[in-house]
């Protein structure tokens, strides 16, 4: 009786891991790969015929190519916050209603909340590997200089090796400062006047011109020196605060050196991808290419037909190419879902003296930072798994880059979340051409917590209307983008405000060129009423929730602020010089 009972247990043992190893091994590998500010117009198969994407391009031969895929905000920290919990930024907490869209300080308490879900936890329940290399910018403590609350490690990641924030001039030695600037002008006039004051309060003491205590002059230095000190502390070091890389927990450079950060984000995707090629494993490359200030290395300077910004385009194709090479080269083409966007469009306004440094975005209106304008919210979306997908599609349907979360939660057979709504849909349906239409009727396009623009995909006439209720005021009048402030607003007097709505149909005017009118469409009314009824369901399903992007949370706090040494002596290099040359 034991003998046999032995013989059972093992029986079941048996049986159990081979459902384990069948079950892991259906499961594909994921690779997802993001650009940073990567306008639509700036890649070869969506258009551009001068600059070189080989790779990219080759990877929409190999799969489908969608050209109305839409990130869910204008800007970085909440279009990546969306794309991470396949929910609009608004219901994270991820807008913003102040001026400050993004996450500005590494030492800020913001960012997205512990208790919102990622892909990479649901894949991480499934048995999946899991990575985040590159850029994050979604924040790292909210109450100690160390509890990481915000941290790739505590959403899900099992490894990061990356930048907790984003690449800014002030990252690159001798790049004139890019952080509020408005601001730090403002402080340094403030500083200014009041040392002048302090000046001319001394000579006139000393000279008998005041009669003035010097109780009263060394008050006023006193405090003049305390306001210098609480603004300067702070941007006057956001070399070392901001930019910083780190290995899972640990700083292993700060400040970063930017030159060589591409060649070990490369090693770092090629290394994970050899380590882990048994599976199943989820890598989300989130290159820091193509933000400002550009930073590419000897190989690729002057390569290009479009000054820095088509050399770093360039650079990122290549490493893209490397990494992909990478899946070839350990067996898992075939078992590797794999996929690349950008996380919104190009900066139109990016610029150095009079040269250009932003991207293009084809024949869409706006860019960066504009709520609601095509150019701001229309990205790539390349996906390729071979003899799943078909290869060399092209799929013209509204589609998220939320849709990746519940389409990487299905590969895996993950469970979502039942408490919270999921905005994004699966994309395999759409993707393997089980079906013709998008799950997306209405999509809703937000500037902060501001509601600006509203797609309806009218299914069974095949129309696309887009409507916004407020549009940025564009400097120059005139001018494509805010080029004189650098960046668009939201609210205030910044923009307009449109009652009608402005309307477009998309299919016949993707340009946003022709607004319609009652007296130029007989459906004007009918479309705006049925766009404004689903405003309002759509505003139901909101629940209040604490702001991460609030002043207060997005303020330096010396006592957040991630350190490699003594705090304020935060400087180390763990990677060492060994090997500068991008592999």
């Amino acid at each position: 009786g034991e003998g046999l009972q032995v013989k059972n247990w093992l029986a079941i043992l048996l049986v159990s891991c081979l459902r384990t190893y069948a079950s892991s091994a259906s499961k594909p590998n994921i690779l997802l790969m993001m650009a940073d500010d990567l306008g639509l117009g700036d890649v070869g198969c969506y258009g551009n015929d001068t600059l070189r994407t080989p790779n990219i391009d080759q990877l929409a031969k190999e799969g489908v190519k969608l050209t109305q895929h839409i990130s869910a905000a204008p800007l970085c920290t909440p279009s990546r916050a969306a794309f991470l919990t396949g929910r609009y930024p608004i219901r994270s907490g991820m807008g913003s209603s102040t001026k400050h869209h993004v996450l500005f300080w590494i030492g800020g308490s913001g960012g997205l909340p512990p208790n919102e879900t990622t892909f990479a936890r649901i894949l991480q329940q499934q048995g999946y590997t899991t990575a985040l290399i590159g850029k994050w910018h979604q924040g790292v403590n909210c109450e100690s200089h160390s509890d990481h609350c915000h941290h790739p490690l505590n959403h899900g990641f099992d490894y990061f090796y990356g930048m907790p924030f984003t690449l800014v001039n002030e990252c690159q030695v001798g790049e004139d400062p890019f952080l509020n600037i408005r601001v730090q002008a403002k402080y340094w006039l403030y500083s200014q006047i009041i040392a002048l004051t302090v000046l001319t309060l001394l000579i006139g003491k000393l000279t008998g011109l005041f009669l003035v205590k010097w109780k009263a002059i060394i008050c006023f230095a006193l405090c003049g020196f305390l306001f210098f000190i609480s603004w300067f502390s702070s941007y006057g070091f956001v070399r070392y605060w901001n930019c910083i890389l780190m290995r899972n927990n640990d700083i292993s450079e700060q400040p970063m050196k930017p030159e060589r950060a591409a060649s070990n984000i490369l090693k770092e995707a090629i290394s994970f991808i050899e380590r882990n090629k048994n599976g199943p494993f989820l890598l989300f490359v989130s290159f820091l290419h193509v933000h400002t200030p550009l930073v590419t290395t000897e190989k690729f300077l002057g390569k290009s037909r479009h000054g820095l910004y088509g050399d770093n385009v360039e650079e990122m194709d290549w490493m893209v190419g490397r990494i992909l090479d990478a899946i070839d080269k350990a067996g898992l083409k075939n078992n590797t879902f794999t996929y690349f966007t950008s996380d919104h469009g190009g900066h139109l306004e990016a610029h150095k003296q009079n040269a250009p440094l932003g991207g293009w975005n084809g024949i869409y209106k706006g860019g960066k930072a504009m709520g609601g304008w095509e150019g701001g919210i229309r990205v790539p979306g390349i996906f390729r798994w071979p003899g799943v997908l078909p290869a060399d599609t092209v799929i013209d349907e509204p589609t998220s880059l939320m849709d990746i979360y519940p389409t990487v939660a299905h590969l895996a057979a993950g469970i979502m979340p039942q408490d919270r709504v999921i905005d994004g849909r699966n994309l395999m349906p759409l993707l393997q051409g089980k079906v013709q239409h998008s799950e997306h009727e209405f999509m809703f396009h937000y500037c902060g917590l501001y509601l600006h623009a509203v797609r309806w995909h009218q299914k069974d006439s095949g129309a696309l209307w887009k409507a916004h209720y407020t549009t940025p005021i564009f400097q120059p009048e005139g001018a494509g983008g805010c080029y004189i402030s650098g960046f668009c607003n939201c609210f205030g007097e910044d923009v307009t405000h449109h009652d009608p709505p402005l309307l477009f149909d998309l299919s016949s005017d993707p340009a946003e060129i022709k607004p319609l009118s009652p007296a130029t469409e007989p459906l004007f009314d009918t479309v705006i009423s049925r766009i404004e009824r689903a405003v309002q369901e759509h505003h139901r399903t909101l629940t209040p929730v604490p702001q991460q992007l609030s002043e207060y949370n997005n303020m330096w706090k010396p006592w957040l602020q991630p350190c490699c040494g003594t705090f304020p002596f935060c400087w180390c290099d763990k990677e060492g010089d060994s090997d500068q040359k991008i592999i």
